[in-house]
């Protein structure tokens, strides 16, 4: 077999990498990109002590699911107020590096309407301009430093819209697990969900290839370990080393596959129900798993190298670690009826997500383990 991995991204990690940001923004113009605690927790300070006079342009009110209602103004003033800033460094979360992916793609009128247009039509395009992005993520889990895609959502119009583009790779990450020590529990653990997502999602994927799956095993089983021990011990530094190191694995592993199924239903849950990204992805892997198995032996081994040949053992291991870290794993549990979830699966199998999963074209039998 054959396999082509490919990433861009010139990636720094390890406790205290984030003093590396100074010299690698040398005789640059920056603009900051973070999430509203940020200068509560001192961070914002920090960042401009790095930074110095470099340091041209602050957004700290970037909230979680970034949000047209929301991103038009900023995206407007960015343009207006720090167009001819040279880098945009993104301090955060998804929903901060997100937003950043959105900021730096400019439109030649410099509105927001005109990026929804082109993202709207599903058509690729060439920006008019485009700023250089650097990562750091706060969280152990988005992979969004080392990945090109960026989610926006339309909560009014029940939407969401992918952003990809060559520019919207970072340039950089810095993963710092430092900066992960403040994170409270409940997010350690939707972040670390979302990360074991990923990297399942590259497993059970038709662009799935033997590079992706070295680092989604280890992610995975590192994962499965580590996440329940660090929800107790929040300050251990070696947990949250772990926990950032297994995330980035997942994102590396990902970044070449894309996500599947249980992302494409996920984009429902958090539309419709508000879920967190990281629960709305990860409460149906068991009944994914069920769906996945069986369907290419080649995946089949994959996954059976993290769970072993057993199916239904599978998916009580998924279940158990889930309700260990007290997410519920089924759609009943959220207040979706039978019918409903159902018809939200159908449709999650037809996004460019769904597109992606290894059993969408066995899908008129009955779900196993469903």
């Amino acid at each position: 077999m054959t396999a082509r991995f490919h990433n861009p991204v010139d990636t720094r990690f390890g406790w205290g990498s984030l003093l590396e940001l100074a010299d690698i923004t040398a005789h640059q113009r920056v603009a900051l990109v973070t999430f509203p605690e940020a200068r509560a927790l001192g961070l914002v300070q920090r960042l401009a002590q790095l930074l110095g006079e470099r340091l041209v342009y602050v957004i700290e009110d970037v909230q979680p699911n970034p949000d047209v209602a929301q991103l038009s103004a900023t995206y407007e003033r960015f343009w207006q107020q720090a167009g001819d800033c040279d880098v945009v460094v993104a301090v955060g979360g998804g929903s901060a590096i997100d937003t950043a992916k959105a900021l730096i793609v400019g439109t030649e009128s410099g509105h927001f309407d005109e990026l929804l247009a082109l993202l709207a039509s599903g058509q690729p395009f060439v920006p008019a301009r485009c700023k250089t992005l650097i990562a750091v993520p706060t969280t152990a889990g988005t992979g969004s430093e080392v990945t090109p895609w960026a989610t926006i959502w339309d909560a009014l119009s029940q939407k969401k819209y992918s952003l990809h583009l060559e520019c919207t790779w970072p340039r950089i990450a810095i993963i710092d697990p430092q900066l992960m020590l403040t994170v409270p529990a409940s997010v350690t653990v939707s972040t670390g969900l979302d990360a074991l997502s990923h990297a399942l999602e590259s497993i059970w994927n038709v662009n799935a290839n033997p590079i992706s799956d070295t680092f989604a095993v280890a992610a995975i089983e590192d994962i499965l370990q580590c996440l329940p021990l660090l929800r107790h011990d929040l300050a251990n530094q070696e947990l949250r080393s772990r926990m950032a190191l297994a995330a980035l694995k997942a994102g590396l592993a990902f970044s070449n596959t894309k996500t599947a199924l249980a992302h494409s239903i996920s984009y429902e849950m958090t539309l419709r129900h508000g879920l967190p990204h990281g629960i709305a992805c990860s409460f149906t892997l068991p009944l994914v798993l069920g769906l996945a198995w069986g369907h290419d032996a080649t995946r089949d081994r994959t996954l059976q190298r993290v769970f072993g040949p057993d199916l239904d053992q599978a998916q009580r291991q998924l279940r158990e670690f889930l309700h260990e870290l007290g997410v519920k794993t089924e759609f009943a549990d959220y207040g979706v009826t039978a019918a409903d979830s159902q018809a939200m699966v159908t449709f999650a199998l037809q996004g460019a997500r769904g597109k992606n999963f290894i059993g969408r074209l066995a899908r008129s039998e009955t779900p196993r383990g469903a």
